[in-house]
């Protein structure tokens, strides 16, 4: 982990950050509540940043916030194998989500303007970094904001994240391949648009591994990055209700871009 000069900003408000303790039902309504607390920390209503982690219970496609359906997803086999297609907020290329793979998120308020991009991902990817390699699993970052291990010497990812920056909050979210069904990837989505480098034009067979720690032992090593000791249970429901009707469930919001 690199050494912060003095005049750096902590990546967390002093304090430590609150561990939300929530089981929301499907993916739509996950990624409408990270947008309801990023929207809590630009408006000063979140003072202490909150971790949390969830998984879908089915195989779900997420778009990133400008990505093109048509160009990196495979649209007729996921309704042939009944795999739903969702958006996020946030920027990056398409995922493919479900039992196995276990989502985070970070949402942080900054009472200055918030950080350039570069230096939130490492302040987000170095600790998340350090606690897995602590857990014996020697993940490096790699490209600008995955996380790697190396299997028969060849590097492969193992998280995948993306941000969303508003002036003074940050919500930061991503993958964590634990026990995920890697071949249906390859099934539903399309090679990327852009990949990183040392990706070298692989398939997402190839290229894509698990960490093998179990659920339990993920989030506590994700708890343990942010030292997230202390829990919260309330959440802006009315806020995730509303947003889920009028962007996340709705198909014409998912697919405003072809």
């Amino acid at each position: 982990m690199r050494q912060r000069n003095a005049d750096d900003a902590a990546p967390l408000p002093a304090g430590g950050a609150h561990w939300l303790d929530t089981d929301l039902p499907g993916v739509a309504e996950n990624l409408a509540l990270d947008e309801a607390l990023l929207e809590e920390a630009h408006d000063d209503r979140l003072h202490q940043a909150l971790v949390r982690t969830w998984m879908a219970s089915e195989p779900t496609v997420v778009l990133g916030s400008s990505s093109r359906i048509e160009e990196e997803v495979d649209v007729a086999a996921c309704a042939r194998l009944g795999v739903r297609i969702v958006r996020r907020p946030s920027g990056g290329l398409t995922v493919l989500l479900g039992p196995g793979c276990l989502m985070w998120s970070v949402v942080v308020r900054h009472v200055q303007a918030a950080p350039a991009i570069d230096r939130v991902h490492a302040e987000m990817l170095e600790p998340l970094c350090a606690a897995l390699c602590a857990a014996g699993r020697p993940v490096v970052r790699r490209g600008s904001s995955d996380l790697a291990i190396a299997v028969d010497g060849l590097e492969r990812k193992v998280s995948g994240n993306a941000l969303r920056v508003r002036r003074h909050a940050v919500l930061y979210h991503g993958t964590l391949l634990d026990s995920f069904d890697l071949p249906l990837v390859a099934q539903v989505l399309r090679h990327p648009p852009r990949e990183p480098g040392y990706r070298a034009g692989r398939g997402h067979g190839d290229f894509l591994a698990n960490l093998e720690m179990g659920r339990p032992a993920l989030e506590a090593t994700v708890r343990a990055a942010f030292g997230a000791e202390q829990f919260r249970s309330a959440w802006p429901d009315q806020r995730v209700a509303a947003l889920v009707r009028e962007r996340y469930a709705d198909p014409a919001w998912t697919c405003r871009l072809r």
